[in-house]
């Protein structure tokens, strides 16, 4: 705990985004040196056919390039997810982009896929081939591309190799455009291409593929977003990406562009997990993001309808030791409440949640 409160008030000195790259600088020199708990046989998951050692994982947005996705999961992650990496490097939109609204625990970002480009990813995946730890690949199109979906056909084909699964970014704020593919027709579309891409590769090199979707749907949104999704037979789904919402924010950076995240994001994105478990029904993996900072979001999340968790913000103002917090509360959560496994929590509180409106 010391050790996060005096490098929270390191890096808080600095701009964000010079923050984050001394964070990735640290991981890749081995620091800062954090215990991660042991394992716990009732936090082991199995989803999208991946036993996961645990159901935390680092959310992609951080490691953008796969620079340190061991680093990570020596932080106690069960797993982490590069990226979002577009085929050609880009550079994203201009600085100042990324905004600190420390009263709400928050962050508001439009980065743009900034990014080194698939074939630096690649090599970096490559290099750690045989490593073990389950890491993902975030994939996405670049902003002037003549063809998007061929961008998320060929992050298919060039990730199979080095990723336990892929997750299809369609719903970043950032990119002019990019949401409309949650639309019926384009989204049709861009789930035939990237899993008949996946069913052309050797067997051995099929992975799962999740679709990332934003928090800002309607009820219709979400029906057709299920409808596709359960016709094409995607792995799962990953709720949610940043909100393009400041309600309830009293941060003075609350009137800049871009996506929110943190914590005024947790209930808006938990009623859509929620309501989209609904609609896929038990089988379909779910993974929760958005404003999970502790224990008990981590568990409301899952209680809501998630196999899984991510974060990112929350590690923003937790620390490196956030992760292992998290997961020695919800060792004690689980065996607190009498369950097996922190499976058998998920649901129980699903209609709570599902039953909800969907806020403005």
């Amino acid at each position: 705990m010391l050790l996060d409160r005096l490098g929270r008030a390191a890096l808080f000195a600095l701009d964000p985004e010079t923050a984050h790259g001394l964070s990735i600088r640290a991981l890749k020199c081995g620091g800062p040196l954090v215990s991660p708990p042991p394992p716990h046989q009732r936090l082991r998951v199995g989803a999208a056919g991946i036993d996961f050692p645990n159901p935390l994982g680092m959310a992609a947005g951080y490691d953008k390039n796969a620079e340190v996705p061991d680093a990570l999961l020596r932080l106690g992650f069960g797993f982490t997810e590069a990226g979002t990496v577009t085929p050609l490097p880009q550079g994203g939109n201009p600085r100042p982009r990324i905004f600190r609204l420390t009263r709400d625990e928050a962050v508001i970002n439009r980065l743009g896929f900034n990014n080194d480009g698939h074939d630096a990813c690649e090599r970096r995946l490559s290099a750690r081939a045989g490593r073990g730890g389950i890491v993902g690949v975030n994939i996405g199109a670049n902003k002037d591309s003549g063809d998007r979906i061929a961008d998320y056909v060929l992050g298919v084909r060039r990730f199979s190799k080095f990723a336990t699964y892929l997750t299809v970014n369609i719903s970043s704020p950032n990119t002019p455009g990019l949401r409309a593919m949650q639309a019926r027709e384009s989204l049709a579309e861009l789930l035939s291409r990237t899993t008949e891409a996946r069913a052309a590769l050797p067997a051995a090199e099929r992975r799962p593929v999740f679709l990332k979707i934003a928090p800002d749907l309607s009820e219709n949104e979400m029906d057709d977003i299920a409808a596709e999704a359960l016709d094409k037979r995607i792995d799962g789904l990953i709720v949610s990406n940043t909100t393009l919402s400041r309600s309830g924010l009293t941060d003075a950076a609350a009137s800049e562009t871009g996506g929110l995240s943190g914590k005024p994001l947790f209930e808006r994105s938990t009623v859509v997990l929620a309501k989209m478990r609904r609609r896929m029904g038990p089988d379909v993996a779910i993974v929760g993001a958005g404003g999970v900072c502790s224990p008990e979001t981590a568990r409301e999340k899952i209680r809501a309808g998630a196999d899984l968790v991510q974060l990112y913000t929350g590690m923003i103002y937790g620390g490196p030791g956030l992760p292992a917090r998290i997961l020695r509360g919800l060792a004690v959560l689980v065996e607190r409440e009498g369950a097996a496994s922190v499976r058998a929590l998920r649901d129980s509180r699903l209609s709570a949640w599902a039953d909800r409106p969907l806020l403005p």
